[in-house]
């Protein structure tokens, strides 16, 4: 049996679509309003977002559409494990806007 080129295309695009199932459109974000918001994350990601204790990740210079849909995940419970309910109350008072400006900080922390 042949597969049909339209099939396969479809096929195809319908993979590629369900991983961006949880990808969210991002604000523009600023560093320095970030810089101000960010500081209930740095008692474990550090100022910089170079994390000074052992076993929390390090955040500094990551894709900052990345950390916004990290943060937007742990908000919505799509992120659990140990430290997701911590991220999920964490996160929980801020908005999108805020997001966007912390993801920005700490993507351009060297």
């Amino acid at each position: 049996m042949k597969r049909r080129p339209l099939f396969s295309f479809l096929y195809t695009a319908s993979i590629l679509s369900s991983s961006a199932v949880w990808a969210y459109s991002m604000p523009s974000g600023n560093v320095e309003a970030g810089k101000i918001k960010s500081f209930s994350c740095q008692f474990c990601h550090g100022q910089d977002g170079v994390a000074k204790k052992e076993g929390y990740p390090h955040i500094n210079n990551q894709n900052s559409l990345y950390l916004y849909n990290s943060m937007k995940a742990y908000q919505k419970g799509e992120r659990a494990g140990a430290y997701g309910e911590m991220m999920k109350q964490q996160l929980s008072v801020l908005n999108d806007q805020d997001l966007a400006d912390i993801a920005i900080y700490f993507s351009e922390q060297p």
